[in-house]
């Protein structure tokens, strides 16, 4: 891959996703998680407390902004929106893909000005798990760090993406020592996540034994990316490859139930398909100690920090009432509330 091509190819992701293709044939396993319904809840609504605790700070509310941002044109003002919602929400933010700025082709907003506009928020950088046996290692993890001034680093799995990716690096052989050598050795957090297909509880338990500060299932049911490079191919087998992966990988909310039961003791994020509040309301209660979200976001994005506030608002307005009627006066108890009995 040639880094003449690499924005080309995230302005097309962006393209598919903004388009509302590229999405999971499954559904992220959501819709069958029931609260029990408390019609008289013994708290007040205003006082209840949605703040979490991740990675030695805390949050205002139990959400990660997962950075689906493009090509350089369009990341900028993306990344910029996005940062300066998380400092005003009191939420996380990880950044996207910043593979570019690496290697000095743009730095695409992902500079220490991303940490002037959000100078209380927690922020995570990115690298792809593929490149840490193409050259990648601590010294380019702790650039991808200082960079933009960031608490920690999240490394992505993405192997069924790389598989479905015309040119992509499928190559794997050694990642998982790599991987394993780079949490040992980097002074700071490091979250590994994965990026539509979920995370085993097996493989979590690898991850957390490596020493991995926290782990994001990222589970089908949101974002397909075999089919986000499907929709981007130019030639029909490539096209048909992809396809047939239509609906790979775990549900989010299988996966973060079989995270939680090997991992017990470990930090776990929910994402994949988390369409608004009562989605992380459900992810909570199911294991996830946050929820993050990157495609239900990206639209607001496009448009303003103002729309990616407003919407936000939203998902921790619903949030709320789950908590409310559910009478969970904090995360805690919203983690014990009845549920219905599975149909």
């Amino acid at each position: 891959m040639t880094d003449a091509i690499q924005p080309d190819r995230k302005d097309q992701h962006l393209d598919v996703v903004l388009a509302g293709r590229g999405r999971h044939a499954r559904d992220a396993g959501f819709d069958a998680v029931r609260f029990v319904h408390e019609a008289l809840p013994d708290i007040d609504h205003d006082k209840i407390d949605l703040g979490a605790d991740f990675l030695g700070k805390r949050l205002k509310a139990p959400l990660l902004i997962s950075a689906m941002t493009g090509g350089p044109a369009r990341a900028e003002a993306i990344n910029a929106r996005l940062a300066e919602a998380a400092q005003y929400l009191g939420i996380a933010l990880a950044v996207g893909s910043q593979r570019t700025a690496l290697e000095g082709v743009s730095s695409a907003g992902l500079d220490i000005s991303l940490r002037r506009r959000a100078p209380d928020t927690l922020i995570l950088s990115n690298i792809g798990a593929a490149q840490l046996t193409r050259g990648f290692g601590v010294d380019e993890a702790r650039r991808a760090l200082d960079m933009i001034g960031a608490d920690g680093l999240i490394v992505h799995l993405n192997p069924l993406q790389e598989a479905c990716q015309p040119e992509g690096d499928r190559d794997w052989w050694g990642v998982g020592a790599a991987l394993e050598a780079l949490i040992r050795r980097l002074d700071a957090p490091v979250v590994v996540k994965e990026t539509g297909a979920g995370l085993s509880g097996r493989t979590a338990r690898r991850l957390i034994d490596m020493g991995a500060a926290a782990v994001d299932v990222a589970g089908a049911g949101g974002s397909n990316w075999a089919l986000i490079e499907g929709e981007r191919a130019t030639e029909a087998a490539d096209k048909a490859h992809a396809l047939a992966f239509a609906d790979w990988g775990m549900p989010t909310a299988h996966a973060i139930v079989d995270v939680r039961r090997a991992c017990p003791e470990a930090v776990v994020i929910g994402s994949g398909g988390v369409r608004d509040g009562l989605d992380v309301a459900r992810a909570v209660r199911l294991g996830a100690d946050i929820a993050g979200q990157a495609a239900g976001v990206v639209a607001a994005a496009t448009v303003s920090t103002e729309a990616v506030v407003d919407h936000f608002q939203g998902v921790i307005r619903q949030l709320r009432t789950a908590c409310f009627c559910t009478n969970s006066p904090n995360l805690a108890a919203l983690r014990r509330a009845a549920l219905q009995p599975f149909a």
